[in-house]
């Protein structure tokens, strides 16, 4: 067994991989760029060495900077985790010559497989089935065109050497063939340092689902089950979860059996995901294989029991599989949320900054319950622009698919983050979707459910009563502490009224409190007579300024964010963000006078949505723009936002220039 592993890669993963080879006995080496010298995972690992500047094609991807720090700290192996050089057979190459183990597949697998061109040529000889397209690399934007109308619209431009939802772009017209070309090679170009694109039929409502692979290098290949990965947006993967609640027994085994048959054709030795898509009728068609760790591999480990990072490990050292396929069971359901730094309000642009606060849910497993939260950042930390969104991955456990989603609901309303915009609002308002609970999915879930992005849902009656029962409940503890300070001045002592209104929206309600500090508070809902229409119970530990306010109501277990503004309290919880104003009777009175503030006009100006390098302006100063004709294009965290006119424009003014350095809003263009 290795003694010393450096791990080529950065974030979440590089701490994952860190803590099993700790646990192993293994020392690890991390390696770093500039804009990482303050990151987790150089923190976590036993050394650090820096490896350039912060652009991945200056650091991450320099295969000899990498080699250069395995052989100066003694490292026997490298595991590259997923992304960057994971699936570039020339670095597991160059490893081998060095005389350094490659915690992966060997350099042909890579080759077979980790092209997806190739791959899937390899696919067609060994009679998979596979998607209707065209393999061959496309050379210009009129051959795109040409083919897309030869296969049949739509049509997927997909980055040949992608992953991660890179490169890639769904086409309906000759129009968005030409900008989705254009647009794949450069991601494919600045993700990967490979531009090649090609072109497959894409197929309308399938599900994506894949088949964990693990082999080693005796000839034994086993299948782990399968997962579905099939909420996504924009191609990018945004929750997982295994089992899959669509196959069936006889099509599980079927897809595993034929990614077996694949993985041991190319001779696979390590872990890796054969991806399939899946239609209606439960047609599945081959679609890639990753030749590395998943991202989304934890909900495979917590359903089977299997550390696939420690396998890796074991499988590169030559050990043979301890497991055999009749080892592997499913035991329960996990479901994983990737939390991004991005803003679900402003359809999902990226968003970074510094993690002014970061308190994720407590790791746990008890009661057949588990989380876990798979991350790379700490709490202060910095969020940066040219890597990966990512923040972190929860994952939830239990022994059936609703309990899993419950567990992770809850976990969603407890993980606290501010300083940056992040999805959580989004992942915990999906959780409670009844599409998603009842399992009727298709990678168009998101783009169908929420066609005109996402927007927070309106509470029902019963979530807003509960929502101004926390207010109150909340608010009366803060009256009690006051009413508990020493040393006040004498005199009659001071009173609180018991009649709280709490203002939720244009909604209004009336609450009589009543509890002493350290005790539940009682709650009553009045009606518009005075009467009590219904009562909660809240027992709670919480305090001011702690994030989160965890306790019970009428004894069941609840977590809600806090965040203090004037008069209330913004709260989230199950996907809802409202403002609570809490007053006093009076106080309503005259609240309900105060003008409300109108929205600045924002119609005639292109604001930058989020914090993003100005790739290119298509428009200049006095030309007459027609809708959905393309103002500009902003870069950020590898992915480019092209920018269209919503309406007939003129061009007053150009306020940016090809290469600026754009915050959140800054003024792109003005319009006359």
């Amino acid at each position: 067994m290795f003694q010393k592993i450096l791990i080529a890669n950065r974030g979440e993963i590089a701490c994952r991989i860190i803590k099993t080879a700790r646990r192993m006995g293994i020392k690890t080496v991390a390696v770093y760029s500039e804009a990482d010298k303050d990151s987790l995972h150089k923190e976590m690992a036993d050394e650090a060495v820096p490896i350039g500047p912060a652009p991945a094609a200056q650091s991450y991807l320099v295969i000899e900077r990498i080699v250069a720090a395995a052989k100066e700290t003694g490292a026997e192996a490298i595991h590259p985790g997923y992304g960057f050089l994971s699936e570039n057979a020339a670095f597991a190459e160059a490893l081998l010559a060095a005389g350094i183990t490659f915690i992966g597949p060997n350099p042909q697998a890579i080759r077979a497989m980790g092209d997806k061109i190739e791959s899937k040529k390899f696919a067609a000889k060994a009679k998979v089935s596979t998607v209707p397209g065209v393999l061959g690399v496309i050379e210009s934007a009129e051959e795109a065109v040409r083919i897309a109308g030869e296969i049949g619209y739509p049509v997927m431009l997909k980055a040949s050497a992608g992953g991660g939802g890179k490169g890639m772009r769904i086409a309906w017209t000759p129009e968005e063939v030409r900008e989705g070309l254009a647009a794949s090679m450069a991601e494919a170009k600045s993700s990967f340092g490979d531009d090649r694109v090609f072109i497959e039929k894409f197929i309308e409502s399938p599900r994506h689902i894949e088949i964990q692979v693990l082999g080693d290098k005796h000839g034994t290949v086993i299948h782990l089950n399968e997962r579905e990965c099939s909420i996504q947006r924009r191609n990018q993967k945004v929750i997982e979860e295994a089992p899959s609640p669509f196959l069936d027994e006889r099509t599980r085994r079927a897809m595993g059996e034929q990614a077996v048959a694949l993985a041991k054709a190319v001779n696979y030795d390590s872990a890796g995901t054969v991806e399939f898509i899946v239609d209606p009728k439960k047609n599945f068609y081959f679609l890639e294989m990753n030749t590395r760790l998943q991202v989304e591999h934890p909900v495979t480990e917590l359903i089977t029991g299997i550390d696939l990072v420690e396998q890796m490990i074991r499988i590169a050292a030559g050990e043979p599989l301890r497991l055999s396929q009749r080892d592997v069971r499913i035991n329960g359901w996990a479901i994983e949320s990737r939390v991004y730094a991005e803003d679900p309000f402003r359809n999902f642009l990226p968003s970074t900054g510094r993690l002014v606060r970061y308190r994720p849910p407590a790791e746990s497993s008890e009661g057949g319950l588990t989380v876990r939260n798979d991350t790379g950042v700490y709490e202060g930390g910095e969020i940066s622009i040219h890597y990966d969104p990512m923040v972190a991955k929860l994952i939830t456990h239990g022994p059936s698919r609703a309990a899993a989603i419950a567990h992770m609901s809850r976990a969603l309303d407890a993980f606290y983050i501010d300083g940056i915009q992040h999805n959580i609002p989004f992942l915990a308002a999906l959780m409670q979707h009844p599409r998603w609970r009842a399992g009727t999915l298709s990678t168009a879930f998101i783009a169908e459910e929420y066609p005109q992005g996402f927007k927070p849902r309106e509470p029902s009656d019963a979530e807003a009563d509960v929502l101004a029962a926390v207010a109150a409940a909340i608010d009366h503890l803060n009256n009690q502490r006051r009413r508990k300070i020493s040393h006040q001045m004498m005199g009659l002592p001071v009173r609180f009224a018991d009649i709280r209104v709490v203002r939720i929206g244009r909604s209004e309600r009336r609450l009589r409190i009543a509890g002493e500090l350290d005790e539940p508070t009682v709650v009553g809902l009045l009606d518009g007579e005075g009467r009590e229409r219904r009562s909660f119970t809240l027992a709670s530990n919480w305090w001011p300024g702690e994030p989160v306010w965890f306790g019970t109501i009428d004894q069941q277990p609840i977590a809600v964010q806090v965040r203090p503004c004037l008069n209330g309290y913004d709260l989230s919880y199950a996907g809802l963000r409202v403002r609570a104003y809490v007053y006093t009777q009076r106080e309503a009175e005259l609240a309900a006078l105060m003008p409300e503030k109108a929205a600045p006009d924002t119609s005639k100006t292109l604001l930058c949505p989020m914090p993003g390098l100005v790739v290119s302006i298509a428009v200049s100063e006095g030309q007459e723009v027609k809708a959905g004709e393309t103002l500009a294009i902003v870069e950020a965290m590898k992915m480019q936002n092209i920018l269209k006119a919503e309406r007939d424009v003129t061009v007053k003014a150009v306020k940016a220039k090809p290469g600026d350095s754009l915050a959140v809003d800054a003024v792109i263009m003005e319009f006359a």
